[in-house]
């Protein structure tokens, strides 16, 4: 048994490649991942609720524009029907077409970002008039 401490969950998010989270799962990656969700959920609202007071990093905004155009563009593909409604394989199947169009998604991002910044500006705005009372 070694002594080796583990690695902090800011090493072990930066130690992956961020391109790995964006390729198409299969059907045993998915379970996995619901496994290791459930598993986690406690841990992960806590972060979302300390993460809520902060103010958001540019690079945290530049993701959450990517993320924003990829659900826009998927919706588009799937003719409005939300992606929670999809069965698991057309979703893989959008993944991959998802994958093609990474030039797309990153114009639809660039437009989309000073909307996200003006949803952060009023979250804070929101969060500060809270703290005030």
């Amino acid at each position: 048994m070694s002594n080796k401490k583990p690695l902090g969950f800011n090493a072990f998010t930066e130690s992956e490649d961020p391109e790995v989270e964006m390729e198409a799962l299969n059907i045993q990656q998915r379970m996995a991942r619901k496994r290791s969700m459930a598993k986690n959920k406690a841990k992960m609202a806590l972060g979302r609720a300390r993460a809520a007071r902060k103010v958001a990093s540019m690079e945290v905004l530049k993701k959450r524009a990517v993320k924003a155009a990829r659900t826009k563009i998927a919706l588009k593909m799937t003719k409005g029907v939300p992606l929670s409604q999809v069965p698991i394989s057309k979703k893989i199947e959008i993944e991959k077409k998802l994958e093609k169009k990474k030039g797309k998604i990153n114009k639809v991002a660039k437009k989309l970002l000073p909307d996200i910044k003006k949803k952060e500006a009023a979250k804070l705005q929101k969060n500060k008039k809270k703290s005030d009372k």
